[in-house]
C-alpha cells in the first residue's frame, strides 16, 4: 500500500501501530536547503565504507558504503551528524548515542529486508532514520501472516522512526530499482546498550 506523505507536511504519518510509538514518518524534519547542504558535505567527508558479509554459502559484496561513529566521538569534519541529531531532538526524545550512515549511490545499492538486532539496541528507545539526497522507496512488512506491506518513498529531509517493539513484528528494507535514481544518504540515529 503506497503512501502519499505530501498530504500531511508537518504531522507524523502514522505507519504502524504498536503502542510504543510504532513507525511514523515526517516527510519535512529537515528544510530542503540545510538537507541540500548535509547531503553534500557527508557525501565529500565521510570516509564511506565497502564491505563484504556473509551470506548464505558465500561471502558478498554489501550494495551501499557504510560508515558509523559514537556520539560522543564524532570527527571534528563530520559535525553536521552532530546538527541532524539536534533536528531529530527536537522530535524524537530518545539518547542517542551512535549513528550509522548508508550511502546508496544509485538504484543498484539497496539493502535487504531485515528488523534490526535487538540484542545491539537499548530497550524501549527508537530508531531515528533522516533521509538525505535523492529520494528512495522504504518497503515494511510485517512479519506474521497476511505479511502486509507498506511503501513509502523517503524524501530528502525527511525522518522516519521505529519504536524497539517494532523490530519484533515488522522488517524493513530499500529495494534496488531499475528507475534512474540519484545518490542518497542514509543517517540513523540508534540508543546503543552503554
Amino acid at each position: 500500500m503506497p503512501m502519499n506523505p505530501s498530504l500531511f507536511p508537518d504531522e507524523p504519518l502514522q505507519l504502524v501501530e504498536d503502542g510504543d510509538g510504532g513507525i511514523r514518518y515526517w516527510p519535512r524534519l529537515i528544510d530542503p536547503g540545510r538537507a541540500a547542504l548535509w547531503f553534500s558535505q557527508l557525501r565529500s567527508q565521510v570516509p564511506w565504507k565497502a564491505e563484504r558479509r556473509p551470506m548464505y554459502d558465500r561471502i558478498v559484496d554489501v550494495p551501499r558504503l557504510l560508515a558509523a561513529y559514537r556520539m560522543d566521538a564524532l570527527p571534528e569534519a563530520l559535525q553536521a551528524l552532530q546538527c541532524i541529531a539536534a533536528q531529530v531532538a527536537l522530535t524524537i526524545d530518545a539518547p542517542f548515542n551512535s549513528v550509522g550512515l548508508n550511502f546508496y549511490r544509485d538504484g543498484e545499492d539497496s539493502v535487504a529486508m531485515h528488523n534490526d538486532k535487538l540484542h545491539s539496541l537499548a530497550r524501549g528507545h527508537p530508531i531515528a532514520i533522516v533521509s538525505l539526497g535523492s529520494p528512495r522507496r522504504m518497503d515494511i512488512r510485517g512479519k506474521a501472516a497476511p505479511r502486509k506491506t507498506v511503501r513509502i518513498e523517503l524524501e530528502p529531509g525527511s525522518l522516519l522512526s521505529m519504536s524497539h517493539a517494532s523490530q519484533l513484528h515488522y522488517e524493513h528494507g530499500i529495494p534496488k530499482t531499475n528507475q534512474a535514481v540519484g545518490p542518497r544518504i542514509s543517517v540513523v540515529y540508534r540508543v546503543r546498550p552503554q
